[in-house]
């Protein structure tokens, strides 16, 4: 499962799809209905969108699901992974912005398989690492199977991130599973990206 940070214009046919495809088996994993998945890597920042962070410079919290009002507790304590429920909002607006692109190049994605409507407001942050990770990872992936969207993308050096994200300094992602190829590094070596903890 690959849930791209990177904006979908970026991709490729066979990326856009598959960006859709996984969208909706995340939501059917943060809606509860299947067995595998639940803990993959790439759904938690989905699950954390509603769990409250510290202030930004300017006050505003981040990370808070419009839809939560207050933050998830149990027993009084902030959970550190929030219900599904909350973690809806955010893949809705992933898929939507898949499915906008697609509906840009004339693909037919059926809307209605989005099980709840786009919150504007509703935003993720992408650290500067893990969207320049990603952008390697799919520059590799684009030289095998669609050289030319590579070579239509070849100017670009630091790619605009997906409508959900907002793009703040720092590393890779903890939750990110770092391939040696995507770093330019030989097997063993992290070509400067953290490796996986």
């Amino acid at each position: 499962m690959r849930l791209w940070s990177v904006h979908p214009r970026y991709l490729d046919r066979q990326g856009l799809t598959a960006s859709w495809r996984e969208g909706l088996l995340a939501q059917k994993v943060l809606a509860g209905g299947t067995k595998g998945y639940r803990n993959h890597p790439q759904l938690q920042r989905f699950r954390a969108a509603g769990v409250p962070r510290a202030p930004r410079a300017d006050g505003d919290p981040v990370g808070v699901a419009a839809s939560a009002t207050t933050p998830a507790t149990t027993r009084g304590e902030v959970l550190d992974v929030v219900p599904d429920d909350v973690a809806g909002p955010a893949v809705w607006a992933y898929l939507h912005a898949v499915l906008a692109e697609a509906t840009a190049r004339g693909y037919t994605f059926d809307a209605a398989k989005i099980e709840g409507p786009l919150d504007p407001e509703l935003h993720l942050e992408v650290t500067t690492g893990q969207l320049a990770y990603e952008w390697a990872h799919l520059r590799a992936k684009l030289a095998l199977r669609s050289p030319d969207v590579l070579a239509r993308w070849q100017e670009v050096t630091v790619p605009e991130a997906g409508p959900l994200f907002v793009v703040v300094p720092g590393p890779v992602a903890d939750w990110e599973v770092v391939a040696a190829s995507a770093t330019g590094a030989a097997p063993g070596e992290t070509g400067g990206v953290r490796p996986p903890s």
